[in-house]
């Protein structure tokens, strides 16, 4: 069974922001999880616009 996490941030920058969504990536995928990171906040959410987080991508 694929168990899915969505990453939805306020669609501007903010210190800290990268190395939260990498260790979240990191995380869930050591647990099992996919990862979608949704793009330009909650319109990407709204409008589907999302892309696979890997812990590869995320550095």
């Amino acid at each position: 069974m694929l168990r899915y996490l969505g990453v939805v941030t306020s669609g501007g920058d903010a210190p800290g922001m990268n190395a939260a969504i990498r260790a979240v990536v990191r995380l869930a995928y050591s647990r099992g999880f996919r990862v979608l990171g949704y793009m330009r906040g909650w319109e990407g959410l709204i409008t589907d616009t999302s892309r696979q987080l890997t812990p590869r991508s995320v550095g």
